[in-house]
């Protein structure tokens, strides 16, 4: 079995879309997985923690950095199976996602058009049930192969297995820290009909039935309208994305809140619950688009994004989000919980 040699000292902030962060005391790039068991190995017995980056659109890393080894996985490659009534793709971990999922597009496969433009990898969907625009992928992953720390063995979840809710699964809650993802199957409907199930989208096409390339196209649009699509020239897009949940509560809160204020959106999310949109509330606890603290800030186009303005610190972003945080729960007595990872803190 190989014995990757780490690099040492690799600058973290470059690795990720918010673009903070110190560097790594030890970093590795294994492309197989005998190269992922042979890192494992030499990090377990030289005793050093272990973070798994993806594509780092999904972190926040500490000005310290991370006083441990970084694995990286770059295992690629993607195969399509036609299967008996649908169409399987699988893709590896380090496959970039918005690729993957022009190229389903592109073999008129449907069920992941809606998922257009987010960044990051094919690894990283699984673990937080990477969904928008209404589309989630547990709607239509089958199957996640992954090394289990636990066992050193690949094995094989099922969609079941992987106790997928919203923005979570057991990746990112249970069984935290022992699964690296390796590759995802996905099944597809060949000549499906693109999912239109978001406002902004049912308004665009209103009532036409477009194809899963207008319905891609139309969601990019939407994306970069938003700054949501990586850009190196919009400072706006120096984000990790929507950095809060929408959280879900009970009906009686939402009426508590709904008594006290005009027009509180929601939406239905399972039996006595509903989901209040996290951007209204940032929003109407006195956080506008385009407010700054220090050097970071919140998006001019997009409430839920805190961005890296102008050179920001972690702790910058840190501090930004903990005052939104205070303010809804002083202001609604709900507690907004934070979508990215947070490494070496």
């Amino acid at each position: 079995m190989p014995d990757l040699i780490f690099e040492e000292n690799v600058p973290l902030a470059p690795l990720t879309t918010l673009k903070v962060g110190g560097p790594a005391r030890y970093f590795a790039r294994p492309e197989s997985v005998d190269e992922l068991k042979a890192v494992f190995e030499r990090a377990y017995r030289e005793e050093l923690p272990v973070f798994v980056l993806g594509g780092g659109s999904n972190v926040v890393i500490s000005d310290a950095g991370f006083d441990g080894v970084v694995i990286q996985p770059n295992i690629i490659g993607v195969a399509v199976d036609p299967a008996s009534n649908a169409v399987n793709v699988t893709a590896g971990a380090g496959e970039n996602w918005d690729r993957l999922v022009e190229l389903c597009v592109e073999k008129k496969l449907a069920g992941v058009e809606a998922l257009s433009g987010i960044p990051g990898r094919v690894g990283g969907t699984p673990i937080q049930n990477v969904g928008a625009y209404g589309q989630e992928v547990s709607e239509t992953i089958i199957a996640v192969n992954c090394f289990d720390r636990e066992t050193n063995s690949v094995v094989r979840l099922s969609n079941a297995d992987c106790g997928f809710k919203y923005r979570e699964s057991i990746f990112n809650t249970t069984h935290r820290d022992r699964y690296v993802v390796l590759e995802v199957t996905f099944s597809l409907e060949l000549d499906g009909r693109p999912k239109i199930a978001y406002r902004d989208l049912i308004e665009r096409f209103e009532g036409r039935e477009p194809s899963l390339a207008q319905a891609r196209r139309a969601v990019l649009e939407i994306r970069r309208s938003k700054s949501m699509v990586i850009d190196e020239d919009d400072p706006n897009s120096r984000s990790a994305g929507s950095f809060f949940k929408n959280p879900i509560v009970e009906r009686s809160v939402y009426d508590a809140i709904a008594t006290r204020f005009d027009k509180v959106p929601m939406f239905p999310a399972g039996e006595n619950c509903v989901k209040i949109p996290a951007a209204w509330l940032i929003e109407s606890a006195g956080f506008q688009k385009g407010t700054r603290m220090g050097r970071a800030g919140i998006s001019s186009r997009h409430p839920l994004a805190i961005i890296n303005a102008d050179g920001a610190s972690a702790a910058e972003i840190i501090a930004l989000k903990t005052s939104i945080q205070e303010a809804v729960k002083e202001k609604f007595l709900i507690d907004l919980s934070p979508e990215p990872v947070f490494v070496g803190f």
